[in-house]
């Protein structure tokens, strides 16, 4: 210490100077440094098992990849998109197109074996003409209500139904059985031609068969194999009395 002192005199430096340089530079090496109180907080809180510092897990990865599996899941992806698909044309065509082929196929799918059955009365249904309006056709109405015409011309059904007997040949005639329901049938007699095998479907706006005019036609109503006389007829047209 005595020394310092000399060697500052020599130099001509204040004491005083020397003094507080030196307790500065003791109060410095006492401070304690910065980093290493950060180091000692950490390993403190680390001894703690504190949870803001617990150790982080690893994900779990799958180490095995199964290229198939991927492949699986887009396939049925694809099927699912088709069955959507499928289900809203079928419900399109059921509003749009009722007769189409994937209706129809759809109807057979889930067709019962018991068809319910057509109850109408020969009342329920409005009579359609039994020729052309394009032909000239005569059509008279006997005391027991059987239509009849000598006319070359096509012969339509005068109700839809179901063609369900044909019988006689070309020379001596067709006579044919139409069935509107389980009540209602129509007879014609004296056709040179029918245009649909038994069991089908006919229209009362497709021709159903065809006369050469040489022989008569002759047109009867049943009601549960009863003969109707209530029907009059008009010009080219059929109703209900």
């Amino acid at each position: 210490m005595n020394e310092e002192l000399e060697y500052a005199e020599m130099l001509e430096i204040p004491v005083e100077t020397v003094t507080m340089r030196r307790k500065e530079r003791k109060k410095r090496e006492r401070e304690p440094d910065l980093q290493t109180q950060l180091v000692q907080e950490v390993n403190e809180r680390m001894e703690t098992e504190d949870p803001a510092y617990a150790e982080s897990t690893p994900i779990a990865r799958e180490e095995n990849y199964d290229p198939r599996k991927k492949r699986a899941k887009r396939i049925i992806l694809g099927e699912f998109i088709a069955v959507c698909a499928l289900c809203a044309t079928i419900f399109l065509t059921n509003i749009f197109m009722s007769d189409s082929a994937i209706n129809t196929f759809v109807r057979g799918l889930f067709h019962s074996d018991t068809e319910v059955a057509d109850t109408r009365a020969y009342s329920d249904f409005t009579l359609s003409p039994l020729v052309s309006s394009a032909v000239d056709a005569d059509i008279a109405v006997s005391e027991t209500g059987v239509l009849s015409f000598t006319t070359e011309c096509s012969v339509y059904s005068p109700c839809d139904g179901v063609l369900h007997s044909v019988n006689g040949t070309a020379e001596t005639g067709y006579t044919v059985e139409l069935k509107h329901s389980e009540h209602f049938s129509t007879i014609i007699s004296g056709l040179d031609a029918v245009y649909a095998a038994e069991g089908e479907t006919v229209k009362a706006n497709l021709p159903l068969g065809y006369t050469d005019g040489e022989g008569e036609v002759r047109v009867m109503f049943y009601s549960d194999g009863t003969l109707l006389n209530c029907v009059t007829v008009g010009e080219n047209s059929l109703a209900w009395s």
